[in-house]
């Protein structure tokens, strides 16, 4: 017992410093911005571009717990400062390499106090054998990727000061959206988020919303019985700036997707009776649509002159394709619009389900 709470004790003694060292770091950059006339934010990009060498903005900015516009702030001013560059990655335009600016007064005045911390901390580093240094370096490398999943973890679906769900954008070459609805009105659109990767608002019962790896996940929990008076409504926006893949799982809702100007992988609708108006954009591959769910309406427009081919499958359902229509007990068939033989940019369309109505337009 003696021994246990030996152990318990030494436990909660090394937690205590690892946490003060975390203040004492965060201390350090404080008062070292301080005799140079800086912020401790701009001392502390500056030591992590010391230790990296460089980064993407990205990168940089999920380091430090920021959201993309906020960081660009700070990089403009440490760029006028003469402190660091930024540099257009040659094989993705879309990706901003930053570094370390060489030779400006700025820099000159700030290494020396670097410099001395890590002079200290080398003789502190000598007194130990190489197994100790080991031992002493698998465990701050565990700890530093401790801290960084921490912060990605506080600052996925992160909520502003009006009650905006974001999540930045960082270096996603793509993401996708799973949205799990009960009873709710949705309404997707696209658009130009200034280096965010979304953003959601919420009235009425707030759902659980998580981020990881890119994949956005939605999820409304579900009931058997929701109070009259109990109004759920989403508005979310999606990032522009990289493609989507979309799942709108569940049932009993209204959802209005705007998708013009998204560059859309594919798409997943599937509730029973709910209502999905869908305004395709214009694709730029062959893009798989499903449609599922019985009981349900399907009203989907997509750009003029697009090719595009349904296929139905199921029973009792009604499908307008164009000018072609397919109703009654017929469970697979297909339509297709006169352009779509040969057409590599299209959109592949698949209903399933029964005693559902689809539409699907172009204009």
């Amino acid at each position: 017992m003696g021994s246990h709470n030996k152990q318990t004790d030494m436990a909660g003694k090394l937690v205590r410093e690892l946490r003060q060292c975390y203040g004492l770091g965060a201390s350090f950059f404080r008062a070292a911005a301080t005799r140079v006339e800086m912020t401790d934010v701009d001392m502390q990009v500056i030591d992590m571009l010391e230790n990296r060498g460089e980064a993407t903005a990205g990168q940089l900015a999920s380091l430090m717990g920021l959201t993309t516009g906020t960081f660009t702030a700070i990089l403009n001013r440490l760029e006028k400062a003469g402190l660091v560059r930024r540099e257009r990655d040659p094989n993705d335009g879309r990706r901003v390499i930053v570094q370390l600016a060489t030779g400006s007064d700025g820099k000159q005045e700030i290494d020396p106090l670097f410099a001395a911390l890590g002079k200290a901390w080398e003789e502190m580093a000598a007194h130990y054998d190489d197994e100790q240094k080991a031992l002493l370096l698998e465990f701050l490398q565990r700890s530093n990727l401790l801290a960084r999943e921490e912060i990605a973890r506080l600052r996925e679906a992160s909520v502003g000061d009006e009650g905006i769900f974001s999540a930045p954008l960082g270096d996603l070459k793509s993401a996708r959206l799973v949205f799990h609805f009960e009873a709710a009105q949705l309404s997707l659109r696209t658009g130009k988020l200034a280096g965010s990767l979304y953003h959601a608002r919420f009235e009425g019962p707030v759902p659980d919303v998580k981020v990881k790896d890119g994949v956005v996940t939605i999820r409304y929990p579900r009931r058997l019985w929701v109070a009259g008076k109990e109004k759920r409504t989403a508005e979310v926006t999606l990032s522009a700036a990289i493609p989507w893949q979309i799942a709108l799982k569940g049932g009993g809702a209204l959802l209005n997707a705007e998708l013009g100007g998204l560059d859309l992988l594919e798409l997943d609708a599937n509730g029973a009776g709910s209502t999905f108006r869908v305004d395709l954009p214009e694709p730029s591959r062959v893009v798989p649509i499903r449609f599922g769910g019985s009981g349900s309406e399907f009203i989907v427009r997509r750009p003029p002159g697009v090719a595009a081919r349904v296929q139905t499958k199921g029973w009792g359902s009604g499908v307008v394709f164009d000018h072609q229509t397919v109703g009654g007990m017929n469970s697979d068939a297909r339509l297709q619009s006169p352009n779509y033989e040969g057409a590599a940019l299209r959109y592949d369309i698949e209903t399933s389900g029964s005693g559902s109505m689809i539409t699907i337009t172009a204009g």
